[in-house]
């Protein structure tokens, strides 16, 4: 299994959010942090401002901000947020032609699998993996850059 760029590029914004503590950040200062398309983190902050996770500020001053503090932001749930599906296996998905489902094991076993992946990213928050700003340096304003190198 392996998540989709969208969900990688969500938990990087929420970490780099978090890191600006009660600055706001800007779209720009994040592609050019991760070296990722503006375009495409235009989507994921959309999507987590919808979800809440990140509350958007407009204006010739604005930018973004943390929604929620980093304690009550639970990874799991960030991921459900921007995973279009969970489908392991084409029994899963739907339009399932399987000829083996009903008597096949396999769903069983990926479906713990897939319950015990979920249960296991519940119980972290943004606060574990949070990081400091220094850890950003390449997308921190000159200003601010020059008090962590």
């Amino acid at each position: 299994m392996r998540l989709t760029n969208f969900s990688d590029y969500a938990l990087r914004m929420l970490m780099y959010a978090a890191s600006a503590g009660d600055r706001l950040i800007t779209i720009e200062e994040v592609a050019r942090t991760f070296k990722v398309s503006k375009t495409h983190l235009n989507k994921v902050a959309n999507t987590l401002t919808r979800g809440g996770y990140l509350k958007a500020v407009r204006g010739r001053s604005g930018g973004l901000a943390l929604g929620r503090s980093p304690e009550m932001i639970r990874i799991g749930d960030v991921i459900r947020l921007t995973e279009p599906d969970f489908a392991l296996v084409e029994c899963f998905a739907t339009g399932n032609q399987c000829v083996l489902t009903g008597c096949c094991k396999l769903s069983g076993m990926f479906g713990d699998a897939m319950a015990s992946f979920q249960n296991t990213l519940d119980l972290y928050t943004l606060a574990d993996i949070a990081l400091m700003p220094k850890d950003f340096v390449g997308g921190l304003p000159a200003s601010e850059a020059s008090a962590y190198r």
